[in-house]
């Protein structure tokens, strides 16, 4: 069933709404979802509106701002979009978390109004932090601003970095006092996904022996998300599912990996199958290069740790298998999709650091050992800030085409010390970084190309890596930085990051309107080394 918007004002635009996951699966209520209504929330104020996401849905962030207290009313959940919505409702899922079933849990705090549907293509509406649903258990379902600002730029920003993620529509404050280790005030983000099935949406029903609601949910999916997959039977279309998840899954697990990004929840209940970044918490950009990085202070075992990360997504990813085992009915083929995962995996990280790298044209097995595993061990030693390195390595093909004095290849190299978390004088290991860059880089740069490096094409190759590492990513402490300027008063700075982050994300040139964000794309200053975030938002 699809829902015109009714003539009220920016909600009269071409909108339509539908609402096929509650209606498809309308005889699964109470297993697969439940209704729910969104809290009425005290004096919401508009904060921030992403062009690009208010694109995505038909809506342009400028009528928004026009009537910016309608909107903040609709995208607090206060009043619905149009009379005669759809009923909002919440998703019923369980998970594993921290590697223990943790049973039943569901959308606690995050309330579906349904999906907006533009260009062909629809976008489930989601606020968070809109109050309590029948999943709550013990919590109060609302959201503080300190992580709504986290959210609402982390998933604009993984989508400019071209990684699937979740986009972010709206930020807005609200009065609502919010108890966390302290009172706190309230926001709640509208968020948007093509869908919020997770590996624990099929974990909970296999969990309770409820076969059926697998299948309703598969054939949901397939037709919903997975429209081209085609098959003689069902078993063969849930077997090329179960191959597309579980693609999907480490083709941007690998992507996090080579932008240095750690998720910090990698709960099975956290997991897309549409393999999207979702559920932003306590993520962080790694800034010194450290495989162990935890990002999550809430995780003392340090389970999703940096290098963790692969090999939690294919434990996540077993763990989905047990109900698609089920639906294939064929052990040895679930078994072997798995046995899929590392390579690609493995190929596709070894392409992205290629191309972090300037090496576009020849792929070789023997990068990820000769190449990336040496860079990234030195980096490592010192721990150098990996987005800073990634980025003043850009500068490098043009200085080796034109075997520039050592003078040159000097200065990259204290560059990159200068920014070291060692911070120190290492004149041994800047022998080896110099050493790396003109006989192991040089070489397989040259090979290439075929041989031969001209001026043009290492300029040429210059550029493309300045897209491909980008200046400037939603640090840590750039979120708390952004968050005390919003506390402060200054709410703009929200959204003046949010376009340093995605349009400007890989420039060196920056408008009038950003020249005094500069320093995010700067060292991490003394206050914010080592900033971590906690599961409490």
């Amino acid at each position: 069933m699809t829902f015109a918007a009714k003539p009220l004002d920016w909600r009269s635009s071409a909108l339509r709404w539908t609402d096929s996951f509650a209606q498809k699966l309308a005889d699964h209520e109470g297993v697969l979802w439940s209704y729910a209504q969104p809290a009425t929330h005290k004096n919401p104020r508009l904060v921030g509106v992403s062009r690009a996401g208010a694109r995505l849905i038909g809506l342009s962030a400028d009528t928004l701002w026009g009537d910016r207290e309608a909107a903040a009313a609709v995208l607090s959940g206060n009043e619905p979009l149009f009379r005669g919505m759809p009923r909002p409702w919440a998703q019923c899922y369980g998970g594993h978390q921290f590697g223990a079933w943790a049973g039943q849990l569901g959308d606690g705090r995050a309330v579906n109004l349904g999906e907006a549907v533009s260009d062909g293509r629809s976008w489930e509406v989601q606020l968070k932090g809109a109050g309590r649903t029948q999943y709550s258990r013990f919590g109060d379902g609302l959201a503080v601003r300190r992580s709504s600002i986290r959210e609402y730029l982390a998933a604009e920003n993984m989508h400019a970095l071209g990684i699937p993620s979740s986009r972010s529509l709206s930020l807005v404050f609200t009065d609502t006092e919010v108890q966390r280790e302290e009172p706190e005030l309230g926001a709640v983000v509208a968020r948007l996904a093509p869908s919020w099935v997770r590996f624990g949406s099929f974990e909970l029903p296999a969990s309770r022996g409820d076969h059926a609601a697998c299948q309703r949910l598969a054939d949901y999916v397939l037709a919903h998300s997975y429209p081209h997959i085609a098959g003689a039977s069902a078993a063969a279309r849930y077997t090329q599912l179960f191959r597309e998840v579980t693609l999907r899954t480490a083709r941007t697990v690998a992507q996090w990996q080579a932008v240095g990004f750690c998720h910090g929840v990698m709960n099975t209940d956290n997991m897309s199958v549409l393999g999207l970044t979702i559920d932003y918490g306590p993520f962080a950009f790694m800034d010194a290069y450290d495989p162990q990085f935890v990002c999550n202070a809430s995780d003392y075992a340090g389970r999703y740790a940096f290098a963790e990360q692969p090999r939690v997504a294919l434990w996540n990813l077993l763990h989905l298998a047990t109900p698609f085992a089920k639906l294939i009915d064929c052990a040895d083929t679930v078994a072997e999709i798995l046995n899929t995962y590392a390579g690609e995996y493995k190929r596709t990280y070894a392409a992205l650091m290629c191309h972090k790298l300037g090496l576009y044209n020849v792929a070789k097995e023997t990068d990820h050992e000769a190449v990336i595993e040496p860079l990234l061990a030195l980096m490592e030693r010192v721990g150098a800030d990996y987005t800073l390195t990634m980025r003043t390595l850009c500068d490098v093909p043009e200085l080796l085409a034109r075997d520039a004095e050592s003078e040159a290849i000097d200065k990259i190299v204290d560059r990159i010390m200068a920014v070291a978390e060692s911070g120190s004088n290492n004149t041994a290991w800047k022998e080896e970084m110099r050493a790396f860059l003109t006989d192991v880089y040089r070489p397989r740069l040259l090979d290439d190309a075929d041989g031969a490096l001209s001026p043009e094409d290492a300029q040429d190759i210059a550029a493309r890596m300045r897209r491909t590492n980008p200046r400037f990513i939603l640090r840590n402490w750039v979120a708390q930085d952004v968050i005390s300027r919003a506390a402060g008063g200054d709410e703009g700075s929200v959204d003046r990051v949010l376009d340093l982050i995605t349009t400007y994300a890989f420039c060196d040139a920056l408008p009038d309107h950003l020249k005094n964000e500069v320093a995010y794309g700067g060292p991490v200053p003394k206050w914010g080394q080592g900033l971590q975030s906690s599961c409490s938002s």
